[in-house]
C-alpha cells in the first residue's frame, strides 16, 4: 500500500504559504504557512497533521487488539499531543478513553500499551511516545 500527499510552497518561510492536497482529496489545496505552523494562523501546518495520524493509526490499532480479545467496542477517543524542541518533534502524548464491555482496567491499559508500540504511525516516530487512558 502506498498513499500520497503534496506539499507546494511559494514565497519565503515568514511571508511566504503553502497548501497540502492528499491523495483522497480529504485535504485540497488546505493552506498553511508560518502563521499556522508557529503563531495563530487559520490553516493546518505539519504538526498538527502529524498528531491527527498518530491518533488515527493509534485507534484503529487498539480497536483491531480490543476486537482480537473478543470484546464489544462502544468508543474509544484519543487525542494526541505533538511537542516539537528546537526544531524536533520529541513527544507524542495520546489520551485514550474508551467505552469497552466487560474489559478490566489492567486489560484495557495492556492493550493500550500494546496499541502504543506496535500501531504503524508510532513505529514511525524517533520520539518518545506516551499515553494515558481511562475507560468510561
Amino acid at each position: 500500500m502506498k498513499r500520497s500527499a503534496t506539499a507546494v510552497w511559494q514565497g519565503s518561510l515568514k511571508e511566504g504559504a503553502g497548501k497540502l492536497t492528499t491523495q483522497s482529496k480529504t485535504l485540497d489545496s488546505t493552506q498553511y504557512s508560518f502563521k499556522t505552523r508557529f503563531e495563530d494562523g487559520v490553516g493546518t501546518n505539519p504538526e498538527e497533521l502529524v498528531a491527527a495520524a498518530h491518533a488515527g493509526c493509534f485507534t484503529m490499532q487498539l480497536s483491531a487488539f480490543i476486537g482480537e480479545e473478543g470484546f464489544a467496542i462502544e468508543s474509544i477517543e484519543t487525542n494526541c499531543v505533538i511537542t516539537m524542541t528546537e526544531g524536533t518533534i520529541t513527544n507524542s502524548d495520546l489520551t485514550v478513553t474508551g467505552k469497552i464491555s466487560g474489559i478490566s482496567n489492567d486489560k484495557f491499559l495492556e492493550l493500550v500499551t500494546k496499541a502504543e508500540k506496535n500501531c504503524p504511525i508510532s513505529r514511525l516516530f524517533n520520539a518518545a511516545i506516551s499515553s494515558k487512558a481511562t475507560l468510561a
